[in-house]
């Protein structure tokens, strides 16, 4: 009988031995999950980074092999007043090379028409969405240098570059930003101070309608007029 009883006591205690052992063992498989996760979540934040934070210093020669791959040269715009197609330049290579690749990043999507002066020019690529300015910052802080040797001029249609206005005497290009003119005599004073890289090839009525809306002293649009995406188009 004792022995009987003896038996059952170490029956027991390896059966409570087995559990602990098996309480224990998922803790140690969660552990080597969350490590795994980590590093998948730091292999996908170092793929999602496809190209080099841009600054002043490489983003002339990120733009130069850029603009050899990536041919595109019409992008449709798609506002609140409807569509408007534009012809990139091929001259202007570096100017074409950024605004196609603004594109394929999305930069200008959810941006506005922030200054609108009726008979002379609409300007958009800006906004106080942080959003938009967050992609800024990922993207980097650059500018481009003028090229306005290339014949063109500032017809009705053109689309250019303005400068920036800090610390920039040379009036370096600001690439995150573009202006279309409107006025129907064009803006030749303006020739050999801005880049011109485009035209637009369909929707001058939709620039006109913008060009038209009531704005503050400031030239911004008293209701906020959005360019809701750019896209590539053949």
């Amino acid at each position: 009988m004792r022995y009987v009883l003896y038996s059952l006591i170490l029956l027991l205690m390896s059966c409570e031995d087995k559990k602990s052992s098996t309480i224990t063992t998922p803790k140690a498989v969660e552990t080597s999950t969350e490590k795994e996760t980590i590093q998948q979540t730091d292999t996908i934040k170092k793929e999602e980074r496809e190209f080099p934070l841009l600054t002043e210093k490489n983003a002339m020669d990120f733009f130069l092999e850029y603009e050899k791959v990536n041919p595109e040269n019409k992008v449709r715009l798609t506002t609140d007043y409807g569509e408007i197609d534009i012809l990139l330049y091929p001259k202007t290579k570096f100017h074409r090379a950024n605004f196609i690749f603004l594109t394929k990043q999305g930069y200008f999507d959810n941006t506005q028409f922030y200054r609108v002066i009726n008979n002379f020019m609409i300007q958009a690529g800006n906004t106080d969405d942080p959003k938009v300015k967050r992609k800024r910052r990922k993207i980097g802080k650059y500018l481009l240098p003028k090229d306005t040797k290339r014949g063109y001029r500032h017809h009705r249609g053109t689309i250019s570059m303005p400068s920036s206005d800090i610390d920039n005497p040379h009036k370096l290009a600001s690439p995150y930003e573009f202006f279309i003119i409107q006025n129907p005599r064009g803006e030749y004073r303006l020739d050999g101070d801005y880049t011109i890289f485009g035209k637009v090839i369909r929707g001058m009525s939709v620039v006109d309608k913008i060009a038209a809306v009531e704005t503050d002293n400031a030239d911004w649009p008293l209701k906020n007029i959005y360019i809701q995406k750019v896209e590539i188009i053949k």
